[in-house]
């Protein structure tokens, strides 16, 4: 295993690199060449946690007075669903319980931040699974790494990002129609006329991918600035001063509690542009 690190910069490194295919480290933020294992495995995770606490929910409901948790999972269907009937003017019988269901991964997602900094790698290490890990990956690595937060590696946020675009196109050709929607690439929003269909054809492409790239950089950005926020207070409580001590366990308490606002704003605005982008693909230019 790596020795320990010596500075700042080395512990933030060591705890930014993920878990590849190919049992090292990925340097780079985006890299088709590797896959990141630990991202693959929590976002899978957290989703069938969510997939889960719905079903438990479904068969826990009845008409009585609801529990604690009946409650509060109505009240977050039931502000889904209004903002999904504002929005979405069609069929929503998949569009709200996808909002729903993505609602809640993103947040079950971005809440392992609130995980502490070295916990994770630290119980794999107790459990002996680095060992276990790296040898079925690659025997000849040095370093166990592990990043816990899908929400901050770009792989992730842009795919999921994709997902949705996806989606808009499926209820675009399915509400206009294919040739519908071919005729509203070329003659929206400029007009018909033959000489700008190809201004029109450009400016939607370009629609397209700033819709696609802003929907995943927004959560990235702001999940990875909540992470780096950890390790730089994480780095003041290794300080080995009862001043450094102190001082972590009160701006980590701060940051933790605002943190919580964060984790739960960022799914909800991510829901929200999932529903806007998905609603505008039921109505014409």
């Amino acid at each position: 295993m790596a020795a320990a690190p010596q500075n700042a910069s080395e512990y933030i490194k060591g705890h930014l690199g993920h878990l590849t295919s190919e049992g090292v480290p990925q340097s780079q933020v985006v890299d088709f060449s590797l896959i990141n294992l630990d991202t693959l495995f929590w976002s899978i995770t957290t989703g069938l946690i969510a997939f889960l606490v719905l079903l438990l929910a479904a068969r826990k409901s009845h008409a009585g007075v609801p529990g604690r948790f009946q409650g509060l999972i109505e009240m977050v269907v039931e502000m889904v669903d209004t903002q999904s009937k504002a929005i979405v003017h069609g069929d929503r019988r998949f569009i709200a319980p996808l909002a729903l269901l993505v609602f809640l991964w993103v947040m079950f997602m971005n809440a392992l931040d609130l995980l502490p900094v070295d916990g994770p790698k630290a119980v794999i290490k107790f459990l002996g699974l680095d060992k276990v890990i790296l040898g079925a990956i690659n025997p000849e690595a040095d370093a166990l790494y592990h990043r816990i937060l899908p929400t901050a590696d770009l792989n992730a946020t842009l795919g999921i990002a994709t997902g949705v675009l996806l989606l808009v196109f499926y209820y675009s050709f399915k509400v206009k129609g294919p040739l519908g929607f071919v005729k509203e690439l070329f003659s929206a929003p400029f007009g018909g006329h033959p000489a700008l269909w190809l201004p029109n054809l450009a400016l939607n492409i370009v629609e397209f991918f700033a819709k696609t790239v802003s929907l995943g950089m927004r959560l990235f950005g702001n999940m990875f600035a909540g992470e780096l926020v950890f390790m730089l207070i994480a780095l003041l409580g290794a300080s080995a001063t009862v001043f450094g001590f102190i001082g972590h366990v009160i701006a980590g308490s701060v940051w933790a509690i605002f943190h919580i606002l964060i984790v739960v704003l960022q799914a909800f605005i991510f829901m929200m542009l999932t529903l806007v982008y998905i609603g505008q693909a039921h109505e014409g230019h």
